[in-house]
């Protein structure tokens, strides 16, 4: 110990600790850094433990390699991932359900909150197979028994999902606050856009039935590796000709895409296999590209809300109906131009509904990136301050102070005065040197801001799901299954 001590201090006349940068004598001895190291950058929990752990191995006599063993590891990450969930304030739930190539049904919980540190982090609560009827019933009871079992059940300030009348239903149940999964919303939006017009469902079908060709006809793969081979990696990325699925928006988009890109080649292909197999004209090229600069925002929402940690709602949906807006559509096929309208009719109806709830409003004016601005009326935004201060005023009535409510409101105000944080900031970092400052507002933040714009953390999972019930795993029970996620996503 006295030997390592030297790496946490620089010298000079007197020792600066790196740890927290205070000064101290130095005397050509240790004692002083070891007594301040003890006293404030020890961490005596995590040395209990060590010592637990040794006199475990010692009694049982067990080899000290059992540390690396991955069921004990798999235990100690549980065990962590408890003690973090036990130690904050508030939590929001993400949950969803899916079905394995076997048809055996699962449902996956994750759990999202601001730790002590003020880093956002997460854990899966659990992924249950779930065989029974997938009434709101029998979700509230797995949901509820999840809680319980991680101690939350008073914590939970917010659950995500998709509008399946199940799920709704179940929160409703649980009497918790509930917003729908906001990459779901922008599916629904652009999915029923698609479907009503006859146009693009023609043009998609065409799509279809031109990659099915160059995927299933041998020849047409030859042909198409020798014309199509050097586009397809063109500017580094890697292109390919992608059929679209059914349930998902974004795999149209990047059908079409790919389409528009490949043109050319495609165009060169078709003729030299003299095939009847039709391609876009030049009228239907032009639709499809308009319709691709009007979807171009509704794509990049969703990229981010797949990348991003602290995305919100109400500002997302915001920069997608201003990039609506400004799209020039002068020179566009009017089938594109009504289609973009109908975007913006449904989109503004989805945000009228999600600007109307609570929570959102309050993690907008809560991110010092946004506050105000992302709001899409000043009757809103002023709605949500008034509810602001009232939180406010009930987070300070511990202290029973007679200056609550004016203390509350000058924090506010303070606050919505100072000039908002660059885009590309953490807002959690904001908080952390803030913290004394806005003491009241802080508090709030921390449990405003763990709220996922989406379910996305829960498709996750089940992404991980998908490899480990493969074709060649298939025969594998759910319990295993479960066993197997939750030791691999912990691990």
């Amino acid at each position: 110990m006295r030997n390592c001590i030297f790496h946490c201090f620089l010298f000079s006349v007197k020792v600066r600790c790196l740890l927290c940068s205070k000064e101290l004598g130095y005397n050509n001895n240790t004692s002083s850094m070891l007594r301040h190291y003890c006293a404030l950058h020890e961490n005596r929990e995590e040395t209990g433990l060590d010592e637990a752990l040794v006199s475990m191995i010692v009694k049982d006599i067990q080899p000290f390699t059992i540390v690396d063993d991955v069921g004990f590891r798999t235990f100690v990450q549980v065990c962590d991932a408890k003690a973090k969930v036990e130690k904050v304030a508030a939590v929001s739930l993400t949950s969803d359900m899916w079905t394995s190539i076997n048809m055996d049904a699962y449902l996956a919980v994750t759990c999202h909150f601001v730790e002590e540190n003020e880093k956002l982090s997460s854990v899966l609560l659990g992924v249950q197979a779930f065989p029974q009827s997938h009434t709101a019933e029998n979700i509230v009871c797995v949901k509820a028994s999840l809680m319980e079992e991680w101690g939350i059940s008073g914590k939970v300030t917010c659950m995500v999902t998709d509008s399946a009348p199940n799920m709704v239903a179940c929160v409703r149940e649980l009497k918790l606050r509930h917003h729908i999964c906001v990459a779901h919303t922008l599916n629904v939006v652009v999915k029923r856009a698609l479907d009503q017009h006859p146009v693009l469902s023609g043009l998609r079908a065409k799509a279809r039935k031109l990659v099915g060709y160059f995927r299933s006809s041998t020849t047409a793969k030859v042909c198409s590796f020798l014309l199509l081979g050097p586009a397809m990696q063109s500017n580094g990325r890697n292109l390919l000709l992608l059929s679209e699925v059914e349930t998902r928006w974004n795999s149209t988009y990047l059908m079409l895409q790919h389409l528009v890109e490949l043109r050319e080649p495609v165009g060169a292909a078709l003729a030299g296999l003299h095939t009847d197999i039709p391609f876009f004209t030049a009228s239907e090229f032009d639709i499809v590209v308009a319709w691709l600069s009007l979807l171009s925002p509704f794509y990049d929402a969703t990229t981010e809300l797949s990348a991003e940690e602290h995305v919100l709602v109400i500002p997302l949906l915001k920069m997608i109906e201003k990039a609506l807006q400004e799209e020039d559509t002068k020179s566009a096929p009017a089938v594109a131009v009504e289609i973009g309208e109908q975007h913006i009719r449904q989109l503004r109806e989805k945000l009228h509904m999600l600007q109307s709830m609570n929570i959102l409003s309050l993690a907008t004016l809560l991110d010092p990136r946004f506050k105000l601005i992302a709001f899409f009326s000043n009757t809103k935004a002023a709605e949500a301050v008034k509810l602001w201060q009232r939180l406010d005023t009930s987070v300070m009535e511990a202290k029973r102070n007679q200056n609550v409510s004016a203390d509350a409101t000058v924090e506010v105000q303070r606050y919505l005065s100072e000039a908002n944080i660059s885009s590309l900031e953490n807002p959690l970092e904001y908080w952390a040197n803030h913290r004394s400052l806005y003491p009241n507002l802080y508090k709030l933040a921390l449990i405003y801001l763990c709220t996922p714009a989406s379910s996305v953390p829960c498709e996750r999972v089940f992404s991980k799901a998908g490899e480990v019930v493969s074709k060649k795993r298939n025969p594998l029970k759910p319990k295993t299954v479960e066993k197997l996620l939750l030791r691999q996503i912990g691990s």
